[in-house]
Parts: structure tokens; sequence; C-alpha cells
């Protein structure tokens, strides 16, 4: 396995780029690890040259194939390469930002050109800068982000056909797809300042999709699944896929409307980070320096249930948001956000962090695999949630974008299922749930224990006290 290039001060790296293994590509890349390292330190090299104060680049290339295989005819065959670099420069507080896809001597002599010419010509701020030099990053544990797929386009025609298949076989009512999809992506980066840093590392990123339309009487309906992962070895099978897929779409036919009531509500876990999302948002620096957050100044203070706890951890190996540095290089940290319901920290950048007097988190770019603790009368798993709620509303599907971020207004279109005594009842469909981000959530009753990692926030199904079902 790669591990991450180690940071060395800029006039050790120079003497060490032949004997540093850390710093070996594969060469599936274009460019190797040491040429990403020579082109950032030419730039910051020529960024002080031209007088600037201080000085970040990044240079990063990336590759992939997708392959979608539709009514089991190859509908797409997608390759794509890409490669840029940025670089960002100081004069004192005034800042400016340029970047290119071109890797030759002369455009990363003009990008830094043009970096310093914006740089000339802004505001000076005094929270602009390099983050502070005793936050940096100075060690790397092996992650394990790096699992190259060799899925010659024959196997990746064969698997997707494999998905779309299993679909279309497990149930009659599956009649129409969108098709199956196969991923797979590869990509490296290097990221350096003037204080002297220096990392990066190659990642990778696959995944598998199917999507397909169940039909009955005059109804149709639609759903899909996917799974994705650092390694081909962690995806889940072809067939499990698109039988997942074929049996939450078919699950849907049938589907009525309900009257609006107030009701207990259970975000299943395929929804039920986009919570977790809301939550990131509003105590992410910028929301809270531009006072755009409805959980402004509730810092130590109870905004969840009391039994939530929710963790940000950047080192879970194979981790889809994991990172020994963040955005500036700035070291990651294992942090408790919520204990017992009390907020305990924010997402800062450096930037956002001196807007607040306070310091970086490590959070620049946001956060790392979030974690919420499954919690409630003990580790339940959906059907115990069911069992749980006794009656009330399993919603499966979230619409529109109904959310006032300074508020917490929440209003969204849902779809899912009608539970009575714990169990599911029929689908529904054209609703709309609504309700305040900040009742919500001191509202959670319970969060299960059928965890989902199909992204950066991981968490089971969430169960609300209730919420307004706005229906027929």
């Amino acid at each position: 396995m790669i591990a991450p290039f180690v940071i060395l001060p800029l006039e050790v790296m120079n003497k060490t780029m032949s004997s540093e293994q850390n710093f070996l590509t594969p060469e599936r890349f274009a460019n190797s690890a040491e040429n990403l390292r020579r082109i950032a330190q030419e730039m910051l090299a020529y960024a002080r040259q031209q007088g600037a104060t201080a000085a970040s680049a990044e240079v990063s290339e990336g590759f992939g194939q997708a392959v979608t295989v539709r009514q089991g005819e190859v509908e797409t065959i997608e390759y794509n390469r890409d490669k840029g670099l940025g670089v960002t420069v100081y004069f004192g507080q005034q800042r400016g930002n340029a970047s290119t896809s071109d890797f030759s001597a002369q455009a990363v002599r003009d990008t830094v050109d043009a970096a310093l010419s914006i740089a000339r010509y802004t505001a000076k701020d005094d929270c602009s800068g390099l983050p502070d030099a005793d936050s940096l990053a100075c060690e790397f544990p092996d992650l394990d982000l790096y699992h190259p797929w060799d899925l010659p386009v024959e196997q990746a025609i064969v698997m997707a056909a494999e998905c779309e298949q299993a679909a279309l076989d497990a149930d009659a009512r599956i009649q129409n797809s969108e098709g199956a999809t196969v991923n797979v992506h590869e990509a490296q980066f290097v990221f350096a300042n003037s204080l002297g840093f220096i990392g990066g590392y190659p990642t990778s990123r696959h995944s598998l999709s199917c999507s397909v339309i169940a039909e009955q009487m005059d109804a149709m309906e639609r759903d899909y699944w996917y799974s994705v992962a650092r390694s081909a070895d962690d995806l889940l099978g072809a067939v499990a896929v698109g039988r997942i897929a074929a049996e939450r779409t078919a699950r849907r036919l049938g589907a009525r409307q309900i009257a609006t009531m107030q009701v207990p509500v259970l975000f299943e876990a395929s929804v039920a980070a986009s919570l977790l999302g809301h939550f990131v948002g509003a105590v992410s620096g910028g929301s809270l320096y531009r006072k755009s957050s409805f959980l402004l100044d509730q810092l130590d203070k109870p905004v969840f249930s009391s039994h939530i706890q929710i963790s940000d951890v950047p080192d879970i190996r194979r981790g889809l948001a994991s990172s020994p540095f963040d955005d500036e290089g700035v070291k990651t940290q294992h942090r408790n956000l919520v204990e017992h319901g009390v907020l305990r920290g924010y997402f800062l950048g450096s930037y956002s962090a001196r807007k607040l007097g306070m310091r970086s988190t490590g959070n620049s770019g946001g956060n790392h695999n979030l974690i919420l603790q499954p919690s409630g009368c003990g580790e339940l798993d959906l059907a115990g949630l069911l069992k749980t709620m006794h009656r009330g509303l399993l919603v499966t599907e979230l619409l529109g974008q109904g959310v006032n971020s300074i508020t917490g207004d929440y209003s969204r279109g849902a779809a899912g299922f009608w539970v009575e005594n714990g169990e599911i009842q029929y689908p529904v469909h054209e609703v709309t749930i609504a309700g305040n981000l900040k009742d919500m959530y001191r509202n959670i009753v319970a969060v299960g224990s059928d965890v989902l990692v199909q992204g950066s926030r991981q968490c089971g199904s969430i169960l609300l006290e209730g919420m307004t079902v706005a229906g027929s």
C-alpha cells in the first residue's frame, strides 16, 4: 500500500527526493509524486521571488472509468483524466488565487503571476493568511486510502449487466431500467505552503449503482441503490445491489396520500444523514461568522436530545472522508462534537477561526467521517425502531430543498410508508414533512443500529418524536 508522503522542511526535501520511498507513485498516474512536488515547490519559490510574503500551492491529477449498461446493452463508456494546480499568494493581508490545468513551466509562472496581480488589488483582511505553523500536520498514519482497481472495460460491462439483470429478475413488476453503472476513480495530490509544509497521497473511490422502474396497473415508481468504497473488495456485490434496488422500487407501488396530522417520523438511514448535513452547515465557520446559522451562540449548550453523541473521526482506515490533514495542511483530530446532546465544537478552517477569535479545528474543507452513535432504548435496528414508533411515517425519500439555514425552518416533500402497530402498512407519497431543526434535534427519540456508510456522514435511522405531515 502506498503510504502518504512525508513532511519535510523545504531545504531538506531537495536532498531526500531520491531516497524517500514514501514519495513513490504508481505508474498508472501520468505524473510521479516527485513531479507534483517539484511543481508545487516551483510555484512557492517563484511566488517568494516575486515578493509574496506567503503562499500555498496544490497540484493534483486523477483518472477514472464509468460504464453504464441499460436494458442489457452498453449505454455509455466514459474515461476521464484530469489534472490541475492552484496557488494562493499573500502580500501581507492581501490575498490572490489562480489555477490552471497546464503543468508547463511557463503556465506555472503565469498562474503565479495572475494570483500575484489579484492580490495587489484586493483589500486587506486581518483574518487572511496561512494557518498557524504549530497547527500543521507533522505525522501521517497509513489510512489505507488507495486501492487501485484493475477493471478492464469488458469486466465492468459484465458487472453492470449482472447488477441490472439481478434487479429485473427480482420482481416481475420491474419493467424498465435506468441502468446500472460501475465507476472506478483514482487520484493523487500534493499540497505545500511557504511555512515548510508539504504533503499528499493517492486515493481511490469506486462505486456500483442501479436504478430501475416498477409498473403496476397505471402506476410507475422508481428507486435505486448504490455501494461506494475505497476498495473494490468492500463494495456490495453486483447481484445484491441490483436486488436491493428492485426491492426498494417494487415496495413503492400502490402509494397513497394520507391526511394532514402531527405524528412521529422515522427517517430511514439512507435519508437520515441529511439531518447531519444540516447540522454541519449550521456549526461551520462560514455560517457562524456571517451569522447565518440557526445554531448561533450554542457552544456548550444542549442542542440535541441528551442521548445523542456525534464524533468527527478523520483516521478511519479506508474511510470515505479520512485524511491526516485538512485542505490547509492543518492536522486533523478525533473530536466529540456533541456529547450527551451538548454542542462541544465547530468546524473551522483558519480564516473562519480567526473571524471567531478561535483556532482552526482542522476542518478546512468540511467534516471528516462524521459519526452519529446508535442510541435510545438499546441498539435498535429498523424493525425495532418501527415498533418503538408504533404509529407514524417512515420516510425513505426526501424531495426539494425547503430548509432555512438561518431560522432552522424545515419543510420538504417526502415519500415512504405508513406504519401502524409497529408494522409497515402501505407506501405513501405526495406528502410534506415540516418542523424546525432546533426542535427536531431535541426531539430525537432514538438512533438505529442500522448504520449506513455511503458518504462522509454515517448514522442509522433516526426516530423523531413528532412532525407535521401535510397530506391530502
